[in-house]
């Protein structure tokens, strides 16, 4: 076998880093093995981009970015290009049907709902970017701030198929079991982008489930411990009830990703 010339797969991640900050060498991986890029390998197995790979990767990489284009879209996108049309170096994926200007978003001002219209894609962005802020100290005080969301602007926002948000729902990660898929929170919002870069990593939504579960006997435990507080119904104890929880989501976070890790050290390095 002759010797394959390119790049290897961590100058590609230097490559395209600039332009997309949340690349990984295992996204990479993740999409060579759903065939949407095909490296060649060295004879001792090592894979080698060239620059046509390298592209090909920039323009998967923008349709999902920009467009919120499911992979098997991308991929017929990209069976199209192969069957005859040149793939242009950055060339964009085609936009999604234009979706309206404006979204409905409720806030609470002194204990009352005030419902306002909107730029969509901005007002989204905004409610996503107010429930990312401050995940490692957070405030219950306030309710979550909704935004009015149909199922197909809630998959464009955070690049999950209808298919998969139902059976989310349904898995008790997003929305409530049973009910219509038409209204969301910054903290679905969230939830739903985590999902859809595990989903990325070639989990599905069926291997999930365990994080539904897991949360409801969290939120039984928790809820023995604050009950006989939010009982006493005066505003000081519900203070403290909400500071204690605070609390204890912050620390059963670092612990929970403190086990974690040590657990995958040792997966990784095999002790």
């Amino acid at each position: 076998m002759a010797t394959v010339v390119g790049y290897t797969i961590g100058e590609v991640l230097n490559q395209l880093k600039p332009d997309f900050e949340d690349l990984t060498i295992s996204k990479i991986r993740f999409l060579e093995s759903e065939g949407l890029i095909q490296p060649e390998r060295t004879d001792s197995g090592y894979r080698k981009f060239s620059d046509d790979d390298v592209e090909r990767l920039r323009f998967v990489l923008t349709a999902q970015r920009d467009h919120y284009l499911p992979l098997k879209v991308i991929r017929s996108q990209l069976e199209r290009l192969d069957a005859g049309e040149r793939l242009e170096p950055r060339t964009p994926a085609p936009a999604p049907e234009a979706a309206p200007d404006a979204v409905s978003v409720t806030t609470v001002v002194d204990g009352r709902e005030i419902a306002t219209a909107t730029d969509r894609g901005t007002e989204v962005a905004r409610v996503l970017d107010q429930a990312l802020a401050g995940r490692e100290r957070f405030s219950l005080a306030q309710p979550a701030e909704r935004v009015s969301l149909s199922l197909r602007e809630f998959c464009d926002a955070t690049g999950l198929e209808p298919g998969q948000v139902r059976e989310l729902r349904d898995f008790g990660l997003v929305g409530r079991r049973g009910q219509d898929l038409d209204s969301f929170d910054g903290d679905e919002l969230v939830a739903a982008k985590a999902v859809h870069g595990m989903l990325e990593r070639g989990l599905e939504p069926r291997h999930l489930r365990m994080f539904g579960q897991f949360t409801d006997r969290q939120m039984a435990l928790f809820e023995q411990l604050v009950t006989p507080l939010l009982r006493q119904r005066s505003s000081g104890s519900r203070v403290d009830a909400t500071t204690q929880l605070e609390d204890l989501v912050t620390l059963s976070g670092q612990l929970t990703r403190a086990l974690l890790t040590r657990a995958l050290r040792n997966l990784v390095h095999g002790a």
